[in-house]
């Protein structure tokens, strides 16, 4: 048993609430990894985290259960790290780099299941260690209809050629409602046409969504190209009416989208922002100030539409998204293009209400469904305020902290 775990919350093949591998070695080896992970996937984890000197966990629906009896020793996890990546993995941590891969278990010819893997070293019992995450991956993406997303969004989502980015924290889902979006496009009526995807790794594929009038190839950065930036150059010397950027985290990478969207293109990408004055004003950020405001008026120019998704818990179980949102039509452009770029941050606050939909109401509108507990609402209620009290916005409204419970 772990030191300093409760007896009751850890027993031989059984814990509180889900069952502890039945099938637990004494010893982990390469050939037991594979049926270890479907049996995790078989009881509903949508991450598997093996750490060392800890029982290996299962996530289910946010909540963290022991899949193992035993700890993950340094012979456990070189056994799974190898079968995983290979035996160069361990050279590769000890020179200070971490791994994100894909990784695919198949079941037979027409069965595949996928993990989005990350493996880091850490300190563990105060020596080197190992972390490996393992998020699991459907075998088709989901449609936005499985997803509960907006009509508003659905119906904005492809615009003729610009920019379209979907933002959040890690673990938010935007990488799913990208595939989700994806997937739609592909199975419309005149399909996507040529679509390309740059992604690090990658997470969905779409093999059995069928088109005749499209195409999807997906690289995977490193392993295809060296960058996100890389990949959009690459793009654009292979006529595709669509490209599929994973991230834009730095300078070069948002130029190359941008240029992109400028020149006909329509851009998918993702960043790590939460709320939509935010996400411009971190894209603009990443620019030198001598170059800021050149640069901020060509992202205005070819931006569509920004999506802003968290995850809560729902009420008897699963998580909910919550979605911010705000379509950038011709008319919004023109309203921020009259104004100094270091203005638009507090004039965003005031539009996304009117031409969009804040977390706040997202949250409100769970809340009063019977979706999420209120005190999800006031979080994110109460951040939506702060946000926009820091940027000199009046809020209109009662303050939802003062609100009387009910009953």
């Amino acid at each position: 048993m772990e030191a300093g775990r409760p007896v009751s919350l850890l027993k031989k093949g059984i814990d509180d609430l889900k069952q502890t591998w039945p099938e637990e070695p004494d010893r982990f080896l390469e050939q037991h990894v594979d049926p270890f992970l479907l049996w995790c996937v078989s009881r509903g984890a949508s991450d598997i985290t093996f750490q060392t000197g800890r029982s290996v966990y299962g996530e289910i629906y946010g909540t963290l259960y022991p899949a193992t009896f035993r700890s993950i020793d340094g012979a456990d996890m070189t056994a799974i790290i190898t079968r995983i990546y290979g035996a160069e993995a361990l050279a590769i941590l000890a020179g200070g780099r971490d791994i994100d891969m894909s990784y695919e278990i198949m079941t037979d010819r027409f069965t595949r299941t996928r993990f989005r893997v990350n493996i880091t070293a850490i300190l563990a019992g105060g020596r080197d260690g190992i972390q490996i995450t393992m998020r699991t991956l459907p075998q088709s993406p989901p449609t936005m209809l499985q997803l509960g997303v907006e009509e508003d969004i659905m119906k904005n989502w492809r615009p003729r050629q610009g920019l379209v980015l979907v933002t959040g924290p890690t673990g938010s889902g935007k990488s799913t409602l990208l595939a989700a979006g994806i997937r739609m496009m592909v199975e419309s009526a005149h399909g996507c046409g040529k679509l390309l995807t740059y992604e690090a790794p990658i997470e969905f594929t779409y093999d059995a969504v069928l088109s005749r009038r499209s195409l999807v190839a997906q690289s995977e950065i490193p392993r295809h190209l060296p960058t996100f930036a890389a990949g959009v150059r690459n793009a654009l010397r292979r006529k595709p009416e669509i490209i599929l950027v994973g991230e834009s985290r730095d300078r070069e990478t948002i130029s190359a989208a941008i240029e992109a969207g400028q020149t006909g293109h329509l851009v998918y990408s993702t960043v790590h922002t939460t709320g939509v004055a935010s996400t411009i004003r971190r894209m603009v950020s990443t620019f030198e100030p001598s170059e800021r405001t050149e640069r901020a008026y060509s992202l205005m120019e070819t931006m569509r539409l920004i999506i802003t998704q968290t995850l809560v818990p729902k009420i008897g179980g699963g998580r909910q998204a919550l979605r911010e949102f705000m379509v950038f039509d011709e008319d919004v452009r023109e309203r921020m293009l009259s104004l100094p770029f270091d203005q638009w941050p507090a004039e965003l606050m005031r539009l996304v209400p009117e031409r969009g939909k804040t977390m706040e109401r997202s949250a409100r509108d769970a809340y009063e469904a019977g979706i999420i507990e209120k005190r999800y609402y006031l979080l994110y209620a109460q951040g939506t305020r702060a946000q926009a009290k820091a940027m000199g916005v009046a809020v209109d409204g009662e303050d939802p902290a003062e609100e009387k419970e009910e009953g």
